[in-house]
């Protein structure tokens, strides 16, 4: 007798991302697992089947997120939200208003701070030391790769001075020698960061619950994590002691210069019923807004001209040790020159089994485009990142790098065009989680719903590129392909339902329309 289905899913349109059956209209699961189609599926209906009727919705592969941070965010992006701030007047009101709130001897946090807010001036805490009353103040810039803090947290962490590091990150000072409080790249905010209060066990596991949940009420059944620390990891072992994680997660835990290669190896072995594991996560560059890229000719301040690693024949090294052992790279590349370092060292190793990824590509010109296609990277890219540009190129982003290089910004289009594999994600923190969002964004090059000008329209994806880029692409760069990122029997039951088409509805009602059902392996994460 066949095994009868524990869960019908009737009335939907059924995208299955299957080339030898591109729809279907019922989907039978047990164990976890797709077990039939449309007739056969029906036939397999039992006393105990759970039938869940979707009138209207069309159901897809789950979604997964191909770039994003949850562990880091729950923790690290706390406090006050910044993102709302849009002048150095506005900065100033939201933290005097902060400090107000606070109770004697707590640090003020916050996030999301935009470069823009600055016009382009240095950052520096005599711009806000005065509304800040002594209070010691950590702000994270929106791209993480920079903070903003004040003469208290200074104090606190011991800085003085400038520091030299074994990676390109700096204590910014000014010409005496006196810290700005402008730290650059993760070792030098990681020294203060080190001495603010951390949050409790406790409420760090809830906070990371509850961002997953949101991130499946999104639509999101997966999402590549590109981070991963001891620490991180003990908090995931320690929640699937209690529930099953609503999301399907993949850990990259950090390469940094001078990190014990073996180590890393070793630690793909880690993995719970939902979380592993499976890559390692480079830096190549920084950001071109903080000067940290690493960009063929300077940006107009001089900058943007060094790679992450000091020397980067020993990132190249690294990258051939993993490979050697069967480990995925990712890494995070910006600038033209640092993705060209990255093509070099990937171009060189043998031929493998092993796919490696270049992660955001924000400016890249079109020879290096269809150079990664033949290579065989994957190109991991989060189209809603353009949010902080303008089609103007009025912003810090694109008044750094000029028009030329500013009008090959996040060239999806062009990557895929050439045959490249396209992985879409958010980065959050950086940018929101919702996977609607991220479709959205990579069909207009805007925010849905609003009349903003879009940057560089022509770069936009289909509707189906898009729903590919966060399915069957993220399956395939996972090595998971034989067993998700499609809708057939034998594949996992990860599944999102849409009250619209994600492929042909307009992309404007994609990025709002309602998600009427996640569900991880089986398992019902959002229903409304």
């Amino acid at each position: 007798m066949s095994q009868l289905a524990e869960t019908l899913l009737v009335g939907a349109q059924v995208r299955t991302l299957d080339p030898a059956r591109p729809h279907a209209s019922v989907v039978a699961i047990a164990n976890g697992t797709i077990i039939a189609l449309d007739e056969a599926a029906l036939e397999l209906r039992g006393p105990a089947t759970s039938v869940l009727d979707l009138p209207g919705a069309t159901l897809t592969p789950g979604l997964v997120d191909g770039h994003t941070h949850p562990l880091l965010g729950a923790e690290g992006f706390v406090g006050l939200d910044l993102s709302g701030c849009r002048t150095l007047d506005d900065l100033r009101d939201a933290l005097s208003v902060a400090v107000r709130g606070l109770i004697r001897g707590e640090w003020l946090r916050g996030y999301a701070l935009d470069h823009n807010v600055f016009d382009g001036a240095p950052i520096d805490r005599a711009l806000i030391e005065d509304v800040l009353d002594g209070v010691p103040t950590f702000l994270r810039v929106y791209d993480g790769h920079s903070a903003l803090v004040n003469g208290a947290a200074l104090d606190a962490a011991g800085i003085t001075g400038p520091r030299r590091f074994d990676q390109r990150s700096e204590i910014v000072c000014d010409p005496v020698g006196r810290p700005t409080g402008h730290l650059l790249e993760h070792a030098a905010m990681q020294i203060v960061a080190d001495v603010v209060p951390p949050m409790p066990v406790a409420e760090r596991r809830e906070r990371t619950m509850s961002i997953l949940r949101a991130m499946a009420a999104s639509g999101l059944t997966g999402g590549h994590v590109m981070d991963g620390t001891d620490e991180s990891i003990e908090l995931l072992t320690g929640l699937e002691e209690d529930a099953d994680l609503p999301l399907r997660l993949r850990l990259a835990p950090w390469c940094m210069p001078g990190v014990e290669l073996d180590h890393l190896v070793e630690a793909q072995r880690r993995a719970g019923r939902r979380w592993a594991v499976r890559a390692v996560k480079f830096f190549i560059d920084g950001t071109i807004e903080g000067g940290t890229a690493w960009l063929q000719q300077p940006d107009c301040h001089g900058e943007n001209t060094d790679a992450f690693w000091m020397d980067p024949a020993e990132y190249t090294k690294a990258v051939q040790h993993f490979d050697a052992a069967g480990v995925q790279t990712a890494t995070h590349a910006i600038g033209d020159a640092g993705v060209m370092h990255v093509l070099d060292t990937l171009e060189d190793l043998p031929p493998g089994a092993v796919r490696h990824r270049i992660e955001h590509l924000e400016t890249l010109p079109l020879a290096q485009a269809v150079r990664l296609a033949r290579v065989g990277a994957v190109a991991s890219m989060q189209p809603s990142h353009s949010a902080y540009t303008k089609a103007d190129h009025s912003d810090e982003w694109s008044t750094r790098l000029g028009d030329e290089r500013a009008n090959r910004a996040w060239c999806c289009r062009d990557l895929r065009d050439a045959g490249a594999t396209l992985v879409l994600g958010s980065d959050w923190p950086v940018a929101n989680f919702d996977a609607r969002e991220v479709l959205s964004y990579a069909r207009l090059r805007r925010h849905a719903d609003t009349d903003t000008t879009p940057v560089l329209p022509q770069q936009g994806l289909t509707g189906l590129m898009a729903l590919e880029g966060m399915t069957s692409a993220a399956a395939d760069v996972a090595g998971e392909s034989a067993y998700a990122g499609r809708i057939a029997p034998g594949f996992r039951a990860d599944l999102t339902a849409f009250a619209v088409d994600p492929v042909t509805a307009p992309a404007d009602e994609v990025g709002q329309a309602p998600i009427r059902l996640t569900m991880t392996a089986g398992e019902v994460t959002h229903q409304s």
